[in-house]
Order: structure tokens, then sequence, then C-alpha cells
């Protein structure tokens, strides 16, 4: 099957729509304002989405998909939130399993309207299904097993109260297929000057094998990453990655978001071109630094700092890019280290104006590294070119 990346950003804005129809339904119904924060594809395979959901504990509610389109749909509460969710219900505590049934099936039933609005269609739900569900037990049966599948989730904020929920959807093939091949998808959004986006789908066009590839190339470039930063410092290191995903460009600053930030920004040159940014977290950079000086820095973000994590970024973005290199059989370098340390969203909102200008997409990393007892997490934003990433993927599909 081949994959439109064009076509199937058009479908990951059909989620966000989606998304804010559920948003706004519960809001009617808690009077509390919710929000879409961000909304991403993934293609994923059942070991990446273990890994990635592996620590949660979840309630909530799922329904099965029919008619204009099939799969299955989630809503998921962390389930220490329940009890806030409850207290802003008619009946609250006393309802229970039947009221967070009943909030399940109204977001769910405004989420796939969204959809079934825009395609043109009617999408039937089957009859809400309650679950309490750890790791990726919260995702439907099957989810995990086959070579991968496409996972759209939309994660929700409420603004005055911890309520933070995800919308899971896992669209079967069928239906789906033809809108991700480009044959029936939506409309391509409109260019940042205003005219209508680049119709020429087969040049975004890759296999979905190759897209998956893409995800195992995030966990190749993960492994040399940490072998670049055990010689560096002669510290055991890991870089677990668990997933990767597929944002709108435009969504990427949300998901840094306002907390301080530090880290390095690359540009890179060769095929594909983009930008690589490595964020931390102000603690977890503070963290990370220590571990790799020989004494106590003066200042926890000072000059010392500075370098070393320039020297750390230097070298993960080195191990990323050369596992990226050898596979896809390109040559890719990239720009000495830019150190940033600002809020989250207003390091990466420069590189986004970059690239929007002509593509509206870009990806995620999910990482964490760990120094010999000292844990931390990074975030890992690779905003390559579209096309370029599109042809080069497109080749390891050629016999």
């Amino acid at each position: 099957m081949r994959v439109d990346v064009r076509a199937l950003g058009a479908c990951n804005r059909l989620a966000e729509r989606g998304a804010g129809q559920a948003a706004g339904a519960l809001t009617d119904l808690t009077g509390t304002d919710l929000s879409v924060e961000v909304t991403g594809a993934s293609a994923a395979s059942g070991e990446d989405l273990a890994e990635a959901f592996a620590g949660r504990e979840s309630i909530g509610v799922s329904v099965g998909l029919r008619g204009g389109l099939e799969g299955e749909a989630v809503l998921a509460f962390d389930a220490e939130n329940v009890d806030d969710l409850l207290s802003l219900l008619p009946g609250g505590s006393s309802m229970g399993r039947s009221a967070v049934t009943e909030v399940g099936n109204i977001a769910l039933g405004g989420f796939l309207d969204g959809w079934a609005n825009y395609l043109g269609t009617a999408i039937d739900m089957t009859p809400p299904r309650y679950f309490e569900a750890d790791g990726a037990a919260v995702l439907p049966d099957g989810a995990l097993a086959g070579d991968g599948v496409f996972l759209f989730e939309s994660r929700l904020d409420a603004t005055t109260t911890d309520l933070d929920f995800s919308i899971y959807m896992l669209p079967d093939s069928g239906q789906f297929r033809d809108l991700v091949v480009g044959k029936t998808a939506p409309a391509a959004a409109p260019g940042a000057d205003g005219e209508a986006g680049n119709d020429d789908t087969g040049s975004t066009a890759v296999s979905y094998e190759s897209l998956s590839t893409f995800s195992s190339l995030a966990k190749r470039g993960s492994a040399n990453a940490a072998d670049n930063i055990a010689m560096m410092t002669g510290l055991d290191t890991s870089v677990d990655v668990s997933r990767l995903r597929f944002v709108p460009l435009a969504d990427v600053p949300a998901e840094v978001g306002v907390k301080p930030h530090a880290g390095t920004v690359f540009e890179l040159q060769g095929e594909p071109s983009g930008y690589l940014a490595i964020l931390f977290e102000e603690e977890s950079a503070e963290k990370i630094a220590a571990s790799m000086l020989p004494s106590e820095p003066d200042e926890p973000l000072g000059g010392m700092a500075e370098n070393a994590l320039c020297e750390l970024g230097n070298v993960m973005t080195s191990g990323f890019i050369d596992g990226w290199a050898n596979v896809l059989g390109t040559s890719i370098t990239h720009s000495p280290p830019e150190f940033v340390h600002d809020i989250g969203s207003a390091t990466i909102s420069p590189l986004v104006a970059k690239l929007s200008r002509r593509q509206d997409y870009g990806f995620v990393i999910d990482a964490a590294i760990q120094t010999e007892g000292v844990q931390t997490r990074c975030d890992v934003y690779a905003l390559p070119d579209e096309r370029e990433l599109a042809r080069a993927l497109d080749r390891l599909s050629e016999p």
C-alpha cells in the first residue's frame, strides 16, 4: 500500500476537527472549557505501541466503527483523574462507571460526527464498552498484532482542572486505505500564501512499509546516539525511543509547551534536509549536564553546562542522522549546535516558521536518556523536508 504523506496529513486534520467537536460536547456536559492540545498520527508496530503505553493506567470507553469508516475508537482518562471527572458530572461519584460510559459515548459521538460531516457519509458506533486497563491494553484487541497500524491520537486539555484525556482511533483498511493513498483524500489545506496546497500527491507518496521503516530508523539512530554518548562520557548510557509521531507543524510549539527548556538545534543538509531539535525540560537539562561534568557547575545551566549540552546534542544528532543515512543510502550532514534555553514553544517556533512555507507536517520522536542512574527525558523534533524524505523512503521499496 502506498501512503501519500499529504493525504495522511489531511486525515490528521479530520481527527483534529473531530477532537474539537468532542471537546465542545464535553464542555457542554461538564461546564469546564476543554481544548484540543495536539493531534498526531503514528504508523506504529505492536512493539512501538506496547512501549509507548507502558506504565499508564487508564479508564474509559471504546466503540467499534461501522459504515463510512471502520475500526475502533477509544476515549481514555488517566485513572488518577477519574474523581475530578466525576465531580463535574450530574450525579457525580454516585454514578461512577455509568457516568464515565455516558461521557465516552457523548465525546466519541462528537468526534466521529466531525469525520462523518467532512466525509459526507454516516459512521455508526457500536454500544460503548467501559474498561479499566494497564498499558497498551487500553487499545483494541489486535492493535498489537501484525506488522503495524495507523493510530490517530488527540490529547485534550481542561483549563481549570486536571482532566486531560486522549482519544485514539485505529481505522481498518478499506475506506481508510482509499483516503491515505490520496484517491478520495480531503482537499489539501491552503498554503502559507493562501493559495491551494500542492496537489502533486505523487511527490509525497511512499509505501506503508517505508513509512514504518522511518519509525524504526528513529530507534536505530537512538542506539547510535547512546553509543556516542557512552564513548564521550565513559558512562553507560541508553536512549530509548518509544514512538515516532506525525504531527502538524502548527501544533509542534504546543507539543513542546510553555515550560522552560534547554537543548540544541541543528540544520540538516543532504537528503532529507531540514532541522533537528533536541530539547530537555530545564530540570532534566540540569541533571544530564551535571552528570557529564567532572565537578559541580557554577551555574546549573551556565557556560560549562551549555558546552556539555552542545556536545551531547552533537553526538546524539550524529548518531541519529548517521543511522538514517546508512539505511536511506543518502548523505546527511548537520550544522554546529545552536544552544537554546527559553520557553519551549519559543525555541521551536522559528524552525516551524521556516518549514511551514513549504509543508504542513513534521515528526516528533519520544525519547528518554539514562546515564548510570540519571533518568532524564528529552524530545527530539525531526523536521525534514517532506518531499526529500518521501523520495528517500520510496527508494527503500524499490526492488
